[in-house]
């Protein structure tokens, strides 16, 4: 067989039966590598804050973020209307009677309020929001690996329908009849046998593991051992990361299967095609909008940077002038 099966013994539940999902455990875990990750980065620049001050803006960016993810997952990604009809469900926890927890996190809805919460924080502190936002973009990636894997432990955004070898049956994915040729080739192909079933569920892209491993593992490789080293300015990791993020989600979007409802807002390719399989490169889900306005937003935020340090840099009073001025002086007096 040319695929695999999800491993049954995976459950979303930690402990059958009671409300504690791996899920929410990876988001601790994520947000205790941030925690680590940006506290060793202060103390390496021995900046002199204490470790309340860390505490409290990571907590603070914390809660920017869940919110933000939140509200832009019920109000961008839900189709059905339920929480534009009845907005206080977005944060309560239960749904007729019973416990459902807080089903959908948007990532770009993160990302934006966790910018809120740490520009705030910065202000009233009076931070410099340029080298603590460098700080934090290199601390993020890391953690976001976990989040990814809970992902998949829940068996959730899957990717399209795949005959590579990573392709994975997972137990919630839409099935489709097997009295279509285009699933009866994809059948054959992968090895799978469809004799006397009139539905089959196909394998998908692991696409939560692409991202835990691109958008996670290797962006922070990149910004912790290379960039973090040859920065330019203070600010430039914060572009970086959203350039960096930006191009990974949007190649992986093209094997992640678009939320149900949305599709492809952007089509350039062949109208209505299906969302479960890869038809056209020209047609662009709401995610990679999303990450195509990252990377413009995280170039223009570099471009004005270095304009701005350039324009420093020749500016009379600079350090750098000033040695210049010093040196000639030096020659002066030596002739």
């Amino acid at each position: 067989m040319l695929y695999l099966n999800f491993p049954t013994w995976l459950k979303p539940e930690i402990i059958p039966g009671l409300p504690v999902r791996w899920y929410g455990l990876m988001y601790l875990v994520a947000f205790s590598i941030a925690f680590y990750l940006f506290k060793h980065q202060v103390k390496e620049k021995k900046l002199g804050v204490t470790e309340d001050d860390v505490v409290n803006f990571i907590f603070w960016t914390i809660i920017g973020l869940l919110i933000g993810a939140r509200v832009f997952a019920a109000l961008v990604y839900d189709t059905s209307g339920l929480y534009r009809a009845k907005p206080w469900l977005i944060f309560w926890p239960f749904y007729n009677g019973r416990f459902v927890g807080l089903q959908g996190m948007s990532y770009h809805g993160g990302v934006i309020g966790g910018l809120i919460g740490y520009l705030v924080y910065c202000k009233v502190k009076k931070h410099d929001f340029l080298l603590w936002g460098d700080m934090l973009a290199a601390s993020i990636p890391l953690g976001f690996t976990f989040g990814r894997l809970g992902n998949f432990i829940n068996g959730e955004l899957y990717g399209r329908v795949t005959t590579s070898p990573l392709g994975t049956v997972f137990p919630g994915a839409q099935t489709f009849s097997t009295s279509l040729k285009w699933v009866q080739d994809t059948a054959q192909s992968i090895g799978m046998n469809i004799e006397g079933l009139s539905v089959v569920n196909l394998p998908r892209h692991p696409s939560q593991l692409y991202e835990a491993l691109f958008e996670g593992i290797v962006l922070w490789l990149i910004l912790w051992f290379i960039i973090k080293k040859r920065k330019p300015f203070n600010g430039f990791m914060i572009g970086a990361y959203l350039i960096g993020f930006g191009f990974f989600r949007f190649i992986i979007e093209y094997l992640r299967e678009p939320d149900a409802g949305l599709d492809f807002p952007l089509q350039f390719g062949p109208e209505n095609s299906p969302n479960y399989v890869l038809t056209s490169l020209l047609n662009f889900s709401t995610g990679q909008i999303l990450c195509f306005l990252m990377i413009a937003g995280g170039l223009i935020f570099l471009i004005i940077l270095s304009y701005k340090n350039k324009k420093q840099i020749k500016s009379e009073n600079h350090p750098i002038n000033n040695r210049k001025k010093d040196m000639r002086k030096l020659r002066k007096k030596i002739k």
